[in-house]
């Protein structure tokens, strides 16, 4: 099951929000060793304080399994202000029609299902993405991700079109580039993950303005 938790509902949902602060601490400081902020054993960055969406994919049992986190390129940006090297020759965006993710995280068992060569709650966390850029009006979801990343995306039939070309940043290589966000690609996600119908379940408010 897909959570959206929107600004105005973090006071309702403080469990889940510690939960994915965690399962972030674990997947990008315990198991990729990338260099962020952690305290307790939770990862957060200052982006986190600008009042992001959360995109929360939850297991069988009801726990965090998945995390991602969407803010628009209308205000800061990790690309504009964190990883302007990536840009290349390319002006940042910034538009109400296109949003910037990351975080993008699954913390999953082996046991987990899969399809089309990926875990199953990767599509299903990507068809998120997409329902709510459909939901909001944006056209693209621009995001700066590793390479490994980059080949996920294109196995998942949601290909990054790259802005410039790979960086090193830290200990991965880094590029940044916008995914589509469309019925066509929606219609792609779903069919290859094999998902049936909507995953987001709570209502999507209006966010774009």
């Amino acid at each position: 099951m897909m959570q959206l938790i929107t600004p105005e509902l973090y006071g309702e949902f403080p469990n889940e929000l510690n939960e994915m602060h965690g399962l972030r601490h674990r997947v990008f400081k315990e198991r990729l060793d990338w260099e962020v902020q952690t305290e307790s054993e939770m990862e957060t960055d200052a982006f986190d304080s600008l009042n992001p969406v959360y995109l929360l994919l939850k297991g069988s049992d009801w726990r965090i399994c998945g995390c991602v986190r969407l803010l628009p390129t209308t205000g800061p940006t990790m690309l504009r202000d964190t990883f302007p090297m990536l840009l290349g020759e390319t002006a940042a965006p910034a538009s109400a029609r296109i949003w910037e993710s990351s975080r993008f995280a699954l913390d999953l068992p082996p046991s987990a299902p899969k399809s089309g060569g990926l875990a199953q709650a990767t599509y299903e966390l990507f068809a998120g993405m997409i329902e709510f850029g459909l939901a909001n009006n944006l056209t693209r979801i621009v995001t700066v991700t590793d390479t490994r990343m980059e080949r996920i995306l294109r196995l998942a039939t949601w290909p990054l079109s790259r802005i410039g070309q790979p960086k090193p940043v830290g200990n991965t290589e880094a590029v940044a580039g916008f995914l589509e966000i469309s019925h066509d690609s929606l219609k792609r996600i779903r069919w290859r993950g094999r998902l049936n119908g909507p995953v987001l379940w709570q209502p999507v408010l209006g966010l774009s303005a």
